[in-house]
């Protein structure tokens, strides 16, 4: 008499690793899109967070900030730390969520009047697709080519 044996043929192992390849091959484009439309969403938070902190600078001290550190975390706020952003964005050029960030201030009559602030992907097509773009209107601005400039489109 035969024994019976338990447990499954080679076959039907790779019939189970194949369904699994093909969910995976499905899943994950669809995966990296949903990082990098996060990472978008959070460039787009990140530059209104600015925004609001450079009114808050200009409305305290006088004139926009020189760079992203005069708008860092202090103990006791000053127009070099206004504690008005926390430590990942007080760097010039920060790095967050994929994006780098890079403030520009233009001085007239040695008092920042006006600034301008880029938001690139590290890595384009793989951290982000679009660039962004702000200035002290308020106004968003988006490039699809990764770098966004005062002529991009604003983003509604």
């Amino acid at each position: 008499m035969k024994k019976q044996q338990k447990g499954f043929s080679l076959i039907e192992l790779l019939i189970v690793v194949a369904i699994i390849l093909i969910i995976a091959a499905i899943a994950i484009p669809n995966l990296l899109r949903a990082k990098m439309a996060a990472n978008e969403a959070s460039a787009v938070a990140t530059l209104r967070t600015l925004n609001t902190s450079a009114v808050a600078y200009s409305t305290t001290y006088g004139a926009y900030p020189t760079n992203l550190t005069n708008l860092g975390p202090a103990s006791s706020p000053t127009s070099s730390a206004a504690d008005l952003i926390d430590s990942v964005l007080a760097k010039d050029p920060a790095t967050k969520s994929g994006y780098t960030f890079t403030w520009t201030g233009t001085q007239v009559s040695g008092v920042v009047a006006s600034y301008t602030v880029t938001a690139k992907p590290l890595t384009q097509g793989v951290t982000g697709q679009r660039g962004f773009f702000t200035d002290q209107s308020g106004v968003i601005r988006a490039d699809a080519g990764g770098t966004a400039s005062a002529t991009s489109t604003p983003l509604s």
